[in-house]
């Protein structure tokens, strides 16, 4: 018995559906019959928690505040952020890893989900194996500054880092952060050697580039654009494989002669692993919908980001293609984080 091609209505389809489960019970399910599959349970079905692994106030937090509203409402379930600030983020990615409760999920940086493990052994949970990707949320190139008591700029700052040899110190916010692994791929893409000085953070590699106590570093858009525009830090290049609207004008590294060099910085969403597939396809989809908002991606630019949302699968294809680029050199250079 074949079913009527035509759509059916919500009448005909409870007859069918009744018939259907009276035959089954009764072992007379005719051949090639099949029941409806039933819809996806729904979710979710009460508040759901973000959670960010820093404080209020922070790059992270400010990007989760700005999606949360409207995330809200496309999954009609409010959707909150729980600040878990400890370890460098590692205390609420451990507690998204180890949530049972299907409504917690956590907006996290690149290496939270990729080579955390590798750095720091005890870790309590393996970004590979405990944790499922849901979508990116935001990117972001770094910028390569040099310091403004240095007399060279664009393509000659490139020739006399390496010239430089071990003369030149880069800073960083410390040993294992996107801004101390990116200064390590380019010193072996472009062969220099200049010596790594870690700070408390970003503030302070800024000052000691303006005082000349460093000559290099990478920097995120967010805290570089003011200096940039008030011609206090020269911008060299960008990290990422094309220019940013963030630094209009600011050639990539690629066009300054590092050829084939990409690194980003980015957060993303993950899940428990436990949280059921049709979840977290349908929360992927809602975070797609809200990058789509045109005020949601200028509200993200002007915090220094680029909206970018992804599918699971995509983000699972950057998170390997992420480990595959940085393993060899955390293990060449044995990086460990606290």
């Amino acid at each position: 018995m074949a079913l009527d091609p035509a759509p059916a209505g919500p009448s005909l389809l409870r007859r069918r559906l009744l018939q259907g489960a009276a035959w089954a019970a009764g072992g007379l399910l005719p051949s090639g019959w099949a029941m409806p599959a039933p819809p996806p349970p729904r979710w979710p079905v009460r508040p759901v928690r973000l959670l960010v692994g820093f404080p209020q106030g922070s790059s992270p937090d400010e990007i989760a505040r700005i999606v949360v509203e409207p995330l809200s409402a496309v999954l009609g379930q409010p959707v909150e952020v729980e600040n878990r600030p400890g370890s460098g983020g590692q205390v609420a990615a451990t507690a998204v890893a180890r949530a049972e409760d299907d409504h917690t999920v956590g907006l996290m940086p690149s290496g939270h989900l990729t080579v955390a493990r590798l750095m720091q052994p005890a870790l309590g949970y393996d970004p590979l194996t405990d944790l499922q990707p849901v979508s990116l949320v935001a990117t972001a190139p770094l910028v390569l500054c040099i310091s403004p008591q240095l007399e060279v700029r664009g393509n000659a700052a490139l020739r006399a880092v390496r010239t430089a040899g071990m003369a030149w110190q880069y800073g960083s916010p410390g040993a294992g952060t996107p801004f101390h692994l990116g200064m390590e791929m380019l010193k072996a893409a472009a062969g220099w050697q200049a010596l790594h000085v870690p700070y408390p953070g970003n503030p302070q590699v800024i000052n000691a580039l303006l005082q000349g106590d460093v000559q290099l570093a990478l920097l995120p858009p967010s805290l570089t654009v003011p200096h940039w525009r008030a011609a206090k830090l020269p911008a060299v290049a960008l990290t990422s494989a094309t220019r940013s609207a963030l630094l209009p004008g600011v050639p990539t590294l690629a066009e300054r002669g590092v050829r084939g060099f990409d690194f980003e910085h980015w957060y993303a969403i993950a899940a428990p692993r436990g949280l059921a597939g049709a979840h977290v396809d349908r929360l992927a989809q809602a975070v797609g919908r809200v990058l789509r908002d045109i005020r949601i991606r200028q509200r993200l630019q002007a915090q220094g980001w680029q909206a970018t949302g992804s599918t699971p699968a995509a983000l699972a294809r950057r998170m390997a293609r992420d480990v595959d680029r940085l393993r060899p050199l955390i293990e060449r250079q044995h990086i460990r984080t606290p």
